[in-house]
């Protein structure tokens, strides 16, 4: 295998220029494929805003069923970043291998299994969500189209994120947002029927991601064998060089699982609190997030450039350096999340003045929703860099998986409950009990962080 790692020499991080240029040669990429991936949702809601409230509502809980399957993704691409960042700074180009073969191994599984079950029944995933029937059928004709696109992300994601390892963030850049481009295309195409093609509303959001997932899956496939990335081995899926990578990934990844679906679990409720609160408290929600979404890449971008820098710095063995550098991503995050709240305020104007389909009650909902959102990103942005970048790089992934589970299910989803189904209190009063998850963990964030445990190389000698 011939992967170039020239790059991989570290730059002299003492002097701030050469930090910023390299954080940002490294990260704005990512944030750009945040940022270009939360349009794809955007579109969605907007065009199908254009249909009716109850097509954006549905395709809005639909998309849950998407989420839980990011889930298990995500929970095999941050395995995948803790491990590969280290062992790409320790140049170990063969041990990735056998990193990427575990993770394509799972992302196959689960995108098969995710797939299956929304051809097969679709209708009761839709019911976990909602017992409203006309979002329900909505959901339905969704889930059976979409569910094709589940398969082929358990490939392509694999390799974008592989793609950053190996710092070719670019590349993975180009091939993501081109996805972007053609699925916000085809979506005015295939919902509104323009020109040749037929009006297919719900089922042509669908169709639309189906379509450009399947071009990503076809230029990553291209990419790889002209670039000059990891290489997968079908082998690999079976049978591994080191037995130790498999076991190593697992130690890391089931900390993080079971914080992906203690996280995503608890965001999963707060859609359910809201989708039985009615259309209005749905399609405010759905907007409001989508919002967020696309402002808070900056802050995602963030994190991820903090764990393959960091991971990198702790797998070469640079320890000083690497908790020199976790100390300016904090406060960097910091910065960027009040940015980002501004920014989320700037907008909040010009988001209630486009034009939808949204009831007058659901309107008033976006507007007090979007301002929480201004004061929601900063912690956000602090906690998903901290937690989501700077720990995992060192290995340490405990610690976020016992935070976010006590944070979510022992106060905040309580609490989401009882504010929306016992003490029935208004629904902007529900939404602002559900954004205080990311401030209740700072403070053990912080101590837990002063601690440095997260500075660690876990790489194994031959």
């Amino acid at each position: 295998m011939s992967i170039n790692q020239k790059e991989t020499a570290f730059p002299d991080f003492d002097n701030r220029k050469v930090f910023y240029r390299t954080l940002c040669k490294l990260t704005l990429p990512i944030v750009f494929q945040y940022f270009m991936s939360s349009l794809v949702s955007a579109s969605d809601a907007f065009m199908l805003g254009f249909l009716d409230q109850t097509s954006l509502s549905a395709v809005s809980l639909a998309g849950q069923v998407g989420f839980v399957y990011y889930l298990f993704v995500n929970t095999f691409l941050t395995g995948a970043m803790v491990l590969g960042a280290q062992y790409w700074g320790k140049k170990e180009g063969k041990t990735l291998e056998d990193v990427l073969g575990v993770v394509m191994r799972y992302n196959l599984i689960s995108g098969f299994v995710f797939m299956m079950a929304s051809l097969l029944c679709p209708a009761m995933l839709m019911r976990v969500f909602t017992n409203d029937p006309a979002l329900i059928d909505g959901g339905i004709r969704y889930l059976r189209i979409v569910a094709i696109s589940y398969f082929t992300i358990g490939y392509t994601d694999t390799y974008l994120c592989f793609m950053k390892i190996c710092e070719k963030t670019m590349l993975s850049t180009v091939i993501s947002s081109i996805g972007v481009v053609v699925n916000i295309i085809l979506n005015g195409l295939l919902i509104f029927g323009i020109g040749p093609f037929p009006k297919m509303g719900i089922r042509g959001a669908a169709l639309a991601t189906v379509l450009a997932r399947a071009l990503e899956l076809v230029m990553v496939f291209v990419s790889v064998k002209k670039g000059d990335v990891v290489k997968f081995r079908l082998k690999k899926l079976i049978v591994l060089s080191k037995k130790y990578i498999h076991k190593d990934f697992w130690k890391y990844s089931f900390p993080v699982m079971i914080n992906q679906f203690g996280w995503g679990g608890g965001m999963t409720m707060y859609s359910v609190i809201m989708g039985h609160l009615g259309t209005d408290a749905t399609a405010a929600n759905s907007i409001s997030s989508i919002v967020r979404s696309i402002i808070a890449s900056v802050c995602w971008g963030l994190g991820t450039g903090a764990s393959i820098i960091i991971g990198k710095m702790l797998g070469a063995g640079e320890l000083e350096k690497a908790k020199k550098t976790g100390g300016r991503f904090v406060r960097l995050s910091l910065l960027i999340g009040v940015a980002s709240g501004v920014v989320v305020l700037a907008v909040t104007p010009l988001v209630l003045m486009m034009p939808t389909d949204m009831s007058a009650v659901a309107h008033g909902y976006l507007k007090w929703m979007l301002l929480m959102g201004g004061y929601y990103i900063i912690g956000n942005s602090l906690n998903s860099t901290i937690i989501g970048g700077i720990f995992p790089a060192g290995g340490d992934t405990k610690f976020g998986m016992i935070c976010d589970c006590v944070t979510l299910w022992c106060v905040v989803v309580p609490i989401g409950l009882l504010a929306a189904f016992v003490w029935e209190l208004p629904v902007v009063a529900v939404a602002a009990l559900l954004t205080l998850d990311e401030f209740v963990k700072i403070p053990a964030v912080y101590i837990h962080y002063m601690k440095y445990k997260w500075v660690k190389n876990i790489t194994r000698d031959e």
